[in-house]
């Protein structure tokens, strides 16, 4: 296997130069990033037992495949994981609910008229609100304890071992993991550009919040009101208990920021705007947003995966430590230059289930037992924290130009 991974890194060089990429730069770099995510994610999905033909085979595929198909390949590699690790949390959480003859949905389904009662959830709907079906009454750890004895690697959040007073909390593996597997989710409410003026402390949503994560297709997740999750299985609504607009600014406010912060006021989520789904909140992988930036000297070994989780897939809802604020619906935004506005075109595509629009974070080599860097990509036309580093300066150039 070491053999056929050096000749997908040689490849991803390779192809990373090729001119049929070349269009504008911020496009440029979504397109070489796809091209990694496809050869990553397809080397993990050959398995231990892949031969040589096997990846030349998808080499020449990254090589000749248009973009689009590369994407659909890519959610293909990540459901397929994300699939089995839903399955291994599911049996630990609700072993009862599993019968062999029965395939997953027809299990959770019997299980609930059956009347099976564990220890964490009810099982009854409470007004306006679905049903939290019951569990096993196990801690955050012994959920990820067990989920690692199954699945050969969970997540842990404990200080980060960068040299910096800044460094904080650090995500860290703890077991064996292999190149373009899944390792962590981000978390947290999800803002479509539609929704960008609910997001507290807006403008300025970054001043306060160093867990937001942006798509390149404009959607932000905010982590910060998931946290460390929780302890139970339950209703969340995303609410963050920070007052915004009490919290003193991670960097003091200029005048043009006064400027923009009274031209663009920030708007409150309503009463029937009110929304939230039953979720996991002891999900051992639901820490995306504790990945650090990589110090000077060292390199990443996670890369961010956009993912759209298919709504369709009841089984599997729990597991994703996600909701998109304003409900599920889609609303169709166009972009000119910084600014989005809404669409006079139907949000919905005929024909296409509704997504969440989410991240998770991909191995870019095998890990073991170590703590997992992100490249931040932080912008080079705006002031950069005094730790930050960058690990390649033309992608940060050519991811916000």
């Amino acid at each position: 296997m070491a053999f056929l991974f050096n000749k997908f890194q040689e490849a991803i060089k390779t192809l990373a130069k090729s001119p049929s990429f070349a269009r504008d730069p911020r496009h440029l770099q979504f397109d070489a990033d796809v091209n990694r995510l496809f050869l990553y994610t397809s080397y993990n999905r050959l398995g231990k037992h892949s031969e040589e033909k096997d990846a030349e085979e998808i080499i020449e595929l990254a090589s000749k495949a248009s973009v689009t198909d590369q994407q659909k390949q890519v959610q293909q590699n990540v459901h397929y994981q994300l699939k089995h690790i839903c399955k291994s949390m599911d049996s630990i959480l609700r072993p009862d609910t599993k019968d062999p003859s029965q395939s997953p949905s027809d299990a959770y389904n019997n299980s609930r008229r059956s009347g099976l009662s564990l220890a964490v959830g009810t099982g009854v709907a409470a007004a306006n609100k679905p049903a939290v079906p019951a569990t096993r009454p196990l801690t955050r750890t012994e959920l990820s304890n067990k989920f690692r004895d199954q699945f050969g690697y969970t997540l842990d959040i404990k200080p980060s071992l960068i040299p910096h007073k800044d460094a904080g909390q650090g995500l860290f593996l703890s077991g064996e993991a292999n190149v373009g597997a899944v390792l962590a989710i981000y978390p947290g409410v999800i803002y479509s550009p539609a929704y960008y003026r609910y997001i507290p402390g807006y403008p300025r949503i970054d001043a306060c919040n160093s867990y937001l994560i942006t798509r390149y297709d404009g959607t932000i997740i905010n982590a910060k009101p998931w946290h460390l999750g929780g302890e139970t299985r339950e209703v969340w609504d995303g609410s963050d208990p920070v007052d915004y607009n009490t919290t003193p600014p991670i960097n003091p406010e200029s005048n043009s920021d006064r400027a923009w912060r009274m031209l663009n006021k920030p708007l409150q989520k309503s009463g029937s705007e009110n929304f939230g789904d039953v979720l996991e909140r002891r999900n051992p992988l639901a820490f995306g947003h504790f990945a650090n930036h990589p110090p000077g000297g060292s390199t990443p070994n996670v890369m961010i995966c956009p993912y759209d989780f298919p709504l369709t897939e009841k089984d599997m809802r729990a597991y994703i430590p996600n909701i998109a604020f304003g409900g599920e619906e889609p609303v169709t935004m166009k972009r000119f230059g910084s600014f989005w506005f809404k669409s006079r075109a139907p949000g919905k595509q005929t024909g296409e289930p509704p997504v969440l629009r989410t991240l998770v974070l991909v191995s870019t080599r095998s890990v073991c037992d170590e703590e997992l860097f992100l490249n931040y990509r932080y912008s080079s036309s705006k002031g950069r924290p005094e730790w930050y580093t960058p690990v390649d300066e033309e992608e940060d150039k050519r991811r916000w130009s």
